[in-house]
């Protein structure tokens, strides 16, 4: 493998890192939002990676093979929690505010390991770009 596709893959699973702290940054923004009616209630989004195998890459991700891809946003599948409130306005027929399905403690454990694999990544990144540099020293002596 050459060096320059170690830039390409590690960028790409800095975009999909990216992209799944900023949804976790949506989601906690919205934890503690309220509705009505539970379809109306903001559902957590949870981006889905996909590998980047050669042969299966898209017209705008060449160089990439290898690397990651955020395939789509999904809504979090966990359940609507309701809670009794007839006091609030924005309550329904039977006193019921609906909640959005977001945990703070899961949101702050995904930004954290989001994190950590951004970070990674850049270290990919500054590793490979030293190895480039010496590479280089090497060939000037």
């Amino acid at each position: 493998m050459s060096l320059d596709r170690i830039f390409n893959i590690a960028g790409s699973a800095l975009n999909a890192q990216t992209t799944r702290m900023n949804t976790t940054a949506s989601n906690l923004a919205n934890a503690g939002t309220v509705t009505g009616n539970e379809a109306e209630a903001f559902r957590g989004k949870r981006p889905l990676f996909k590998t980047i195998m050669e042969g299966q890459q898209k017209a705008h991700e060449q160089g990439y093979a290898g690397g990651v891809r955020v395939e789509k946003i999904m809504d979090d599948t966990a359940p609507i929690r309701k809670m009794q409130e007839p006091g609030n306005p924005m309550a329904d027929k039977d006193g019921y505010v609906y909640l959005a399905n977001v945990n703070e403690m899961t949101e702050m454990v995904e930004m954290m390991a989001a994190a950590r694999s951004y970070q990674n990544n850049v270290e990919v990144v500054n590793t490979t770009r030293q190895m480039l540099m010496r590479t280089i020293d090497i060939i000037k002596t």
